[in-house]
């Protein structure tokens, strides 16, 4: 047990690790030092940042508070605290059940544990970060909540209705981080296409977007988490003209069926979504969509579930994730609709989904081969540096793996590299430059 080391657990998403970041540079103002992620309970206080999203995240969350409660009870560590959605939805019910955590709080009052600790919230810090990811990366936020209210999504439930950060305050930011040494930005929200809505009524994320892309030294700009319906069309030309944002939109769809697109309380159609890939293509040539959807909702069909499939034929998705339905108590098809679709054959849904993708993605990965492309490197692992292209998102993208016996490449530096083999989600190349 080292003392003075707090250890920062997070889980879930990436907007639960801006909220880990901010903590931990308060944190490290009072004159704790920090490990983020640690195997094992080193410290002896650790902080563990919960998700509550579906059934899995929610298990994985509890698992680790249990794995920690143990790690207390035998003496390896003294304090243990809960935040995040988890604990933003079920505080009252996780209190009664581990008491043997010294405090849970929500998404929004995290920065109350620094007052549990004895120490103060230290003002010329607030906004700034100790970043977790490669330093020539780094997540940016620009809204907290959504105003969908989709009837399968426990969000808007644990993070309220849909709050734009100020424009300036965004910007300042990414100036402070591209003086660190920043150089990629990922740009995240529950629903980034929203962004400045909730201020005026208008959007406001191309506007947005733009004055980002001028900022000097900012190298790729990667937009997360769009929304099919009201898609503000103008973002398309932004992503076009500037050449610092990257070609790469994610953008989860869920499904595809009318029937499913009602019944999910989507506000959007089938042909809708056609005509706006459809748009989406021509006016940003050479994008990688990634897209997100979902099997064995209530009521879904085989009639459903294959034209979900045709449509994932006929689009062909640069990336694509996808997951099967789990209930969530409080959402509108958890009071409405009967979770009828058998756990086995969710299961089978989403693997065929997945085969049909795999193989997609085999193919446009192979085309990439013989071709020149921009590489950031990420790190090196073994004998390879490992980087991405504007295609990939950290994590959960390929990546392009590069022999480390050939050349001494530097991490976050910027190569032409010649695209000369690949497998279904890697790709192998060469420094040309």
């Amino acid at each position: 047990m080292k003392k003075n080391q707090i250890d920062i657990i997070t889980l879930g998403c990436s907007k639960n690790l801006v909220d880990s970041e901010l903590l931990m540079k308060q944190f490290e103002a009072n004159g704790y030092h920090c490990v983020h992620d640690s195997k094992r309970p080193q410290g002896e206080i650790a902080v563990i940042n919960t998700c509550g999203f579906i059934e899995d995240a929610k298990q994985e969350s509890i698992d680790t508070i249990l794995e920690f409660i143990q790690a207390k009870e035998e003496g390896r560590l003294r304090k243990l605290y809960v935040m995040g959605c988890l604990s933003q939805r079920y505080q009252k019910e996780l209190e009664e059940e581990m008491p043997e955590v010294d405090k849970f709080y929500g998404k929004f009052n995290y920065k109350q544990l620094l007052q549990e600790l004895g120490k103060a919230e230290v003002s010329s810090c607030n906004g700034q970060r100790h970043l977790t990811t490669p330093r020539h990366y780094a997540y940016i936020k620009i809204a907290e909540g959504c105003n969908r209210h989709c009837a399968y999504c426990a969000i808007p439930i644990i993070t309220g209705k849909h709050v734009s950060r100020p424009k300036e305050e965004i910007l300042q930011e990414v100036r402070e981080l591209v003086a660190e040494g920043v150089k990629e930005f990922q740009i995240i929200a529950q629903e980034l296409t929203y962004y400045g809505v909730d201020i005026d009524g208008k959007h406001h994320i191309t506007e947005l977007i733009s004055e980002m892309a001028d900022i000097p030294g900012v190298k790729w700009i990667r937009l997360h988490y769009a929304y099919p319906n009201q898609f503000p069309m103008d973002l398309l030309d932004v992503m076009r003209e500037k050449p610092n944002v990257c070609k790469y939109l994610d953008i989860a769809l869920q499904h595809i069926s009318d029937h499913m697109l009602t019944s999910m309380h989507r506000h959007v159609t089938k042909q809708e979504t056609i005509n706006l890939l459809k748009a989406i293509r021509e006016r940003v040539p050479g994008i990688h969509i990634r897209t997100t959807l979902m099997v064995g909702f209530p009521g879904e069909t085989d009639e459903d579930f294959h034209e979900l499939l045709d449509f994932v034929r006929e689009q062909r998705f640069e990336r694509m994730g996808a997951f099967a339905y789990s209930e969530e108590e409080g959402t509108y098809s958890a009071t409405h609709y009967e979770d009828n679709v058998p756990a086995e054959v969710k299961q089978r849904r989403l693997d065929e989904l997945m085969i049909l993708q795999q193989d997609i993605s085999s193919e446009i990965e192979a085309d990439k081969v013989g071709k020149n492309m921009t590489v950031i490197i990420d790190r090196k692992e073994g004998d390879y540096y490992i980087g991405r292209t504007e295609f990939c998102s950290p994590e959960v993208d390929p990546e392009v793996l590069i022999r480390a016996d050939e050349k001494r490449l530097r991490v976050g530096c910027f190569y032409q590299v010649e695209i000369t083999a690949s497998e279904e989600f890697d790709l192998y190349g060469k420094v040309v430059k």
